[in-house]
């Protein structure tokens, strides 16, 4: 009997004593300090001087395109995002938009809100500098979520496990 009074004696103590704020909240008037009777100091004046208009940089004419990211060429709706214009060459001729311009069905998109929060776009371009090969193909991983794999066309598909 004693030690359930203890432990429920220093249990109490421990709660109480957790609960209580440690630290009186700042005031919001600045504290002078000295005598009640001194003047506070004259107030310094701080002079910033101006700085120079900074000149902006003329940009370097673009000669190649240098993608640093995925780009999204059909989203999750099936419309086409980038034409063919903007990809490579190689990638361009190969397209075939009426094959990949799909969008996902309503039960598919349900699942993929449900599971993810969001639809990811169907198809990518990928640089090949971020493109990761292993045996069973090229694949590249899409907001640390979605898997693309590269298709014949040269572009990365959505993983068919996400909707199928």
């Amino acid at each position: 009997m004693k030690r359930i009074l203890c432990f429920s004696l220093l249990l109490t103590v421990v709660l109480v004593s957790c609960s209580r704020k440690l630290h009186t909240p700042a005031s919001k008037t600045p504290v002078i300090q000295g005598s009640k009777d001194s003047k506070p100091d004259k107030p310094v004046v701080v002079i910033i001087p101006e700085e120079p208009k900074p000149v902006a940089p003329v940009p370097a004419p673009r000669e190649v395109t240098a993608f640093s990211e995925p780009l999204t060429v059909i989203d999750a709706s099936g419309n086409i995002i980038t034409s063919r214009s903007k990809l490579p060459p190689e990638i361009g001729a190969k397209i075939d938009y009426r094959r990949i311009a799909r969008s996902f069905t309503p039960g598919q998109k349900k699942n993929l809100i449900y599971r993810f929060q969001l639809l990811p776009p169907r198809v990518l371009y990928v640089p090949e500098n971020l493109a990761i090969t292993s045996v069973r193909g090229t694949y590249v991983i899409f907001k640390k979520k979605f898997w693309y794999w590269k298709q014949a066309d040269g572009l990365f598909h959505l993983d068919k496990t996400y909707y199928q």
